[in-house]
């Protein structure tokens, strides 16, 4: 058991001797959630050393301030500043201007409205082909036969990435995510898993093994344009082929999970379409798939009576922001009526997720072809949840579909 780290001298906060990243944690992290909304907008977490904030305001002003909680050290509990890390910085999430501004261009270009207008007739004829094969089948994993089909293939197809070997990015997609904790047993477990695809990974990510036309070609075109260079255009499809999927796995399973814990929403929406859109909202807000992200404050800063002194790690509780009641009223509630404007599922500021009109546009035609089919989602088995440092996962749910009557 390693010894707690003291406050900061400077610093005058509530400690708090939870363990964000333990399994108890991971696994069912609400009440913790509770206890350090609680004990003040600003806490210290001696376990690692480390502020943390998980009330609405406080971390949504932190996302919004990019200057005094930089990204360009690190995302994860490792502050490059500091150590080198053991893998790429990320181009778009660990970066901040000028190069955040060039990097992000591209890819808000290459992931425009526009674009989503362009693939989602392609989208939609997958995701009417799966709801009938997984409401013919009736009872599913909807975990692996549902929200890991659809984006495992209609997001590479976009990327323009070859069909063999798709199976390979959701294990490293794991690794990634699970690399912005501490190296405990749950990312190690990561590591040995990914360990044999990762050199596949990186081979997708050149220019040669991508089809014309596809998003990825388009980040090299950028680099043929002067607007990148040859290893932030690899990165970037590296991070398109990583986050452009696990966030939209888990919101679709966590979508689908809501839905069957709250049949009277499905029948809300069965009875006005209209609402599918906003209730992707909901459920990012509810569940949100991404819970943490760090950042490392760049000088001396007070919040609410706290100096945080310039070089420290916060951690940023996102999906404690999103079930704080000052910002939400009767936050455990899930209500796809609900307007939940504010929420910081997607972040907030220059490093909101920049591909959240692909996760939006997929879980928006999953929802419209099963509500076109489905009576009733009911869960036949208690979810197994997927322990992840920074995602909240679900590894198996079992579920029934009832089809509607013609």
């Amino acid at each position: 058991m390693t010894q707690p780290v003291p406050l900061p001298v400077q610093a005058a906060c509530p400690v708090s001797p939870i363990d964000p990243f333990s399994d108890e944690f991971l696994a069912y992290p609400y009440r913790f959630h509770d206890q350090l909304r609680e004990i003040g907008p600003v806490f210290w977490l001696d376990t690692y050393g480390v502020f943390g904030m998980a009330r609405h305001a406080e971390v949504h002003a932190a996302l919004s301030d990019w200057q005094t909680y930089c990204s360009g050290r690190g995302a994860g509990i490792e502050d490059f500043a500091k150590v080198k890390s053991w893998r790429p910085p990320s181009k778009l999430l660990e970066v901040d201007p000028p190069v955040h501004t060039r990097t992000r261009t591209v890819m808000s270009r290459i992931l425009s409205p526009a674009a989503m207008r362009q693939v989602r007739e392609t989208f939609t004829v997958r995701a009417e082909a799966l709801a009938d094969d997984v409401v013919a089948k009736g009872r599913i994993d909807a975990v692996k036969e549902l929200a890991e089909v659809f984006p495992l293939h209609v997001f590479p197809d976009a990327v323009g990435l070859r069909p063999e070997g798709r199976e390979n990015l959701l294990p490293f997609g794991n690794m990634v995510f699970n690399s912005f904790g501490p190296q405990n047993a749950i990312f190690k477990e990561s590591v040995a898993n990914a360990k044999p695809v990762v050199q596949w990974i990186y081979d997708q990510c050149s220019r040669d093994m991508l089809r014309p036309g596809g998003f990825g070609s388009q980040v090299w075109d950028a680099f043929d344009a002067g607007e990148i260079d040859a290893e932030e255009a690899a990165t970037l499809v590296r991070s398109m082929l990583t986050a452009g999927l696990d966030t939209t796995v888990n919101g679709i399973a966590n979508a689908i999970y809501a839905f069957a814990q709250h049949p009277d929403q499905w029948r809300a929406m069965r009875d006005d379409p209209s609402l599918i859109r906003q209730s992707f909202d909901e459920v990012l807000r509810w569940e949100s798939p991404v819970q943490t992200f760090f950042r490392t404050t760049t000088r001396d800063v007070e919040v609410e009576g706290t100096t945080i002194p310039e070089g420290h790690k916060v951690l940023l509780f996102l999906g404690a922001a999103n079930r704080d009641h000052r910002k939400f009223p009767e936050p455990e509630r899930f209500d796809i009526r609900r307007r939940p404007i504010g929420h910081v599922a997607f972040g907030n500021g220059i490093h909101t997720c920049v591909g959240q009109l692909v996760a939006r546009l997929e879980v928006e035609l999953i929802l419209t072809a099963l509500l076109k089919r489905v009576d009733t989602i009911t869960m036949t088995a208690e979810p197994v949840r997927k322990l992840n440092n920074t995602l909240r996962s679900i590894g198996s749910l079992p579920i029934e579909f009832k089809a509607l009557a013609h």
